[in-house]
């Protein structure tokens, strides 16, 4: 998988962090708690500290139970991501849509044209679309790998715009080719379906790709992607190239359960 880093050498361990934080609540708590009695917040950090060392695995068991919160909250607010944003995520006009238009089951995934796992990817969305007749398959262009990714993907927007019937076989050219995806190859793939490419120049003086990419960045930040290949299936998101039995088993269980897992 692809992903969008950030790195800061002034950064505390995730996992001291934690535990600072726990301890300050802890304290916070305790001080507040103290009416009849007021206790010194020196004794109150000693009290605490020494528990600590003489229970150490209340730490590990501590930050367990912080993850598996923190794991539901955030799973509890990407279902609300996927309910408020259910008609831009599958219905935007400015989307592109492989295998059935008409499907009852629906994958969204959010790609870049310079991600070699997305490349790779693709051979799998084309068995899936073949296996499963009912399939919509609808495309995010999601360009996070740079300038090359951003220019590819504004040739693409251009291409849907003016000839989508031809989408799909440039999509497959762009997307395998050997080169770096940036304006120049991403034309030369459009050209050679046989668009003109003084037509795609002048769709790509219009805002359409800036706020095609827009959209998509937008309703990416809020479901928390981080990188390509990342996937929609039902209400589930799916990050990373995850393979075909994995996707295959999940339209499955939506084919007989209504859901990604029976």
């Amino acid at each position: 998988m692809t992903y969008i880093t950030s790195f800061s050498r002034t950064m505390c361990p995730p996992a001291l962090l934690r535990i600072l934080s726990a301890s300050a609540l802890v304290l916070s708590l305790i001080a507040g708690s103290a009416t009849a009695q007021e206790i010194n917040r020196g004794e109150i950090e000693k009290i605490v500290r020494e528990y600590l060392l003489q229970n150490p695995e209340i730490i590990t068991e501590a930050l367990t139970e912080l993850d598996r919160r923190e794991k539901e909250a955030a799973e509890t607010a990407r279902l609300q991501v996927l309910s408020d944003s259910a008609d831009v995520l599958f219905n935007s006009t400015r989307q592109v849509v492989l295998g059935n238009p008409e499907g009852s089951m629906t994958l969204v995934e959010f790609f870049d044209y310079n991600c070699g796992y997305c490349k790779r990817a693709h051979s799998d969305m084309a068995r899936l679309i073949e296996q499963y007749p009912d399939l919509k398959v609808v495309l995010k262009e999601f360009p996070v790998l740079g300038q090359g990714s951003v220019e590819a993907a504004q040739v693409a927007v251009a291409v849907n715009s003016i000839a989508p019937e031809k989408y799909a076989e440039f999509h497959e050219a762009l997307l395998l080719g050997r080169s770096q995806a940036n304006r120049a190859s991403a034309l030369a793939a459009a050209t050679a379906t046989g668009i003109e490419e003084e037509d795609l120049l002048a769709a790509m003086e219009t805002d359409e790709a800036g706020q095609t990419i827009e959209e998509v960045y937008s309703i990416a930040n809020r479901l928390g992607l981080t990188g390509t290949p990342s996937y929609v299936v039902g209400d589930e998101v799916v990050m990373g190239a995850v393979g075909f039995d994995q996707l295959r088993e999940k339209l499955d269980a939506m084919q007989n359960c209504g859901e990604t897992t029976c």
